[in-house]
C-alpha cells in the first residue's frame, strides 16, 4: 500500500471510529452577572398589602446573562432576574438597543423573571392603578432606567465573554411546590392543594468548558417565589438555590429560569429558613441532575422564533356599573373601576385586546424552550410536553418571559374561577378576565413560534 494511501486509511478509520459527542456542533458560551438590589430603601413588589418601604437585605439580587453561539455562528441570549417581572417597555427597549449594538435579533434575546416577591416595584404603570406617592413613582422610574442600562452592558459582557464549550441537558425532579387552588363552596381559595396539577420536573442546561469543568448551570422549576413577604430584599428559594450550586461548584455561575408557575406555591412557607432549605431542595435536585442522570449532549443548529398571540378579554362591564364600582369599598375595586372610565372617557373605548409574546429556541432536533409570557399556570407547562414534544424532543416550558403583564389561566382554570381567573386584574391595567379562548390562543403562537424555529436554516 502506498503511504498516501495508508494515510487515507487511517484517516477515514478515526472518522469512523469517533464518538458521537465529538462530531456535535461546536458550541460557545459566556456568561455575565450584575448585582441589581437597590441601594437604598424602596417600594418591593409582588404584595399590595405592604405599607412601607424595604428595610435591609437579606440575599443580594442578581441579573445574569447566558450567551451561547453554535458552530455556524448563531446566537442567543438568556437573561435570568432576581426580580417581579419583564415590563414589557423594557424589554422592548433592550431588545432594540441589543440588536443595534450586538447584532442579536429580538427573537433571539429571552428576558425571564424568578417573580420573588422580595424585590423592588418597578412598574411605571401602577401609577395608574394605585395611588403612589410621586417619590415611589420616582424611584420606581430610575430603577428601572437604571435597570434598562444593566441588561445591555451584560448581555454585550456575555457576548465578548463567549469561549468554547460543550453544552447538555439534564433533568431531575423537586417536590416542594404544590398547586394553590384548592376548591370550597364559596369558589377556590388561595391555599395548599395536595390533588391539584403540578410540574415537579428541574430541566437543567449545562455548560462545560474546554477543560471538562462545569461553568454555568442554567436550571428551572414552576412554583412561585412566595415563600417570603418581609420587607428586606432577597431572591426566594431560587435566590437561595443559586447561591448553593454556586457554592458548590465554586466559578460556576448559576441561573434560574422560571417554569409555568402562576398557581403555585412553594410550601411551607412565610419563614426565611423555610426559603433556604426550599433553595437547598432544589440545588440538591440540580446536582442530581448533574450527577445522576442521562445526559444528552445538544447539537445545533440554534435556532429562535418570536410570535405574538392576539388575546381578547372578556366584555367590560358597561359604563354605570363601572360607575357604581367606584363606590365600591374595595379600595382596588373602586380604583380599577375609576381606570376604566378614564379610559373610555379619553379614547372612547376600553381596549379588549393585548398581544403576548411567545417565544422559542431550538437546539437542533433535541431541545425546545418555550418562552411563555406572563403568569402562566402550570397547565401551559403539561400541554407544551404534550404538544410539542414526542420522540426524542425534549420541551422546556418556561413562564415569565418578556412580558410579564398578567395572569393567563387555561380554559380550565378560568371557567373554574378565582384569583388567577380573573380576581388578579383588579391590581392592574386590563378591563378583567380573558375570554373563554385565551388557551388556545396562547397555545396557537406557541406553536406558530415552535414550527418557525424548527424549520429555520
Amino acid at each position: 500500500m502506498s503511504p498516501l494511501r495508508c494515510v487515507l486509511t487511517c484517516a477515514l478509520l478515526l472518522l469512523v471510529a469517533a464518538p458521537a459527542s465529538s462530531q456535535a456542533a461546536v458550541w460557545k458560551a459566556g456568561t455575565a452577572v450584575v448585582k441589581v438590589t437597590p441601594t437604598e430603601p424602596m417600594w418591593m413588589a409582588g404584595y399590595a398589602a405592604r405599607k412601607k418601604p424595604s428595610e435591609g437585605v437579606a440575599l443580594d439580587l442578581y441579573c445574569k446573562a447566558l450567551a451561547l453561539e453554535d458552530d455556524a455562528g448563531r446566537r442567543v441570549v438568556i437573561v435570568t432576574c432576581d426580580l417581579i417581572g419583564i415590563p414589557r417597555d423594557l424589554r422592548e427597549a433592550v431588545a432594540a438597543e441589543c440588536q443595534r449594538q450586538y447584532k442579536l435579533p429580538p427573537e433571539r434575546l429571552v428576558l425571564n423573571a424568578s417573580h420573588t416577591h422580595c424585590g423592588p416595584e418597578f412598574r411605571r404603570y401602577k401609577k395608574e392603578t394605585l395611588a403612589l406617592s410621586d417619590e415611589r413613582v420616582r424611584q420606581g422610574a430610575e430603577y428601572a432606567e437604571r435597570l434598562e442600562k444593566q441588561w445591555i452592558a451584560l448581555v454585550g459582557e456575555a457576548l465578548k465573554n463567549l469561549a468554547p464549550a460543550k453544552v447538555s441537558y439534564v433533568q431531575a425532579r423537586c417536590a416542594f411546590a404544590m398547586n394553590r387552588r384548592t376548591p370550597s363552596d364559596s369558589g377556590y381559595k388561595n391555599a395548599p392543594w395536595s390533588e391539584g396539577p403540578v410540574d415537579h420536573i428541574v430541566p437543567v442546561l449545562k455548560v462545560d468548558g474546554e477543560d471538562g469543568k462545569l461553568r454555568t448551570v442554567l436550571f428551572g422549576y414552576a412554583c412561585h417565589n412566595t415563600t417570603l413577604g418581609f420587607q428586606q430584599f432577597c431572591g426566594d428559594y431560587a435566590g437561595y438555590a443559586q447561591q448553593y450550586l454556586e457554592e458548590k461548584h465554586p466559578g460556576t455561575t448559576a441561573h434560574f429560569f422560571m417554569g409555568c408557575g402562576g398557581d403555585q406555591n412553594p410550601y411551607p412557607r412565610r419563614e426565611l429558613e423555610y426559603a433556604r432549605q426550599h433553595g437547598k431542595s432544589l440545588g440538591v435536585a440540580v446536582e442530581a441532575a448533574l450527577e445522576s442522570t442521562p445526559v444528552r449532549e445538544l447539537s445545533g443548529p440554534l435556532n429562535a422564533a418570536l410570535t405574538f398571540a392576539p388575546l381578547e378579554f372578556a366584555p367590560p362591564p358597561p359604563k354605570e356599573i363601572l360607575e357604581r364600582q367606584t363606590k365600591s369599598p374595595n379600595e382596588y375595586e373602586a380604583r380599577h373601576a375609576t381606570r376604566l372610565l378614564k379610559e373610555l372617557a379619553d379614547t372612547g373605548k376600553i381596549e379588549t385586546r393585548y398581544d403576548a409574546p411567545l417565544q422559542a429556541v431550538q437546539f437542533g432536533d433535541d431541545l425546545t424552550i418555550v418562552a411563555f409570557p406572563g403568569e402562566t399556570v402550570v397547565d401551559f407547562a403539561i400541554r407544551a410536553r404534550q404538544d410539542f414534544g414526542g420522540g426524542k424532543r425534549i420541551v422546556w416550558p418556561a413562564g415569565y418571559s418578556n412580558d410579564v403583564f398578567a395572569y393567563i389561566p387555561s380554559k380550565r382554570v378560568l371557567l373554574e374561577g378565582g384569583y388567577e381567573a380573573g380576581g388578579a386584574m383588579l391590581f392592574g391595567r386590563f378591563p378583567g378576565p380573558f375570554s373563554v379562548d385565551v388557551e388556545e390562543r396562547m397555545m396557537k403562537a406557541a406553536a406558530e413560534a415552535v414550527e418557525k424555529s424548527r424549520k429555520a436554516p
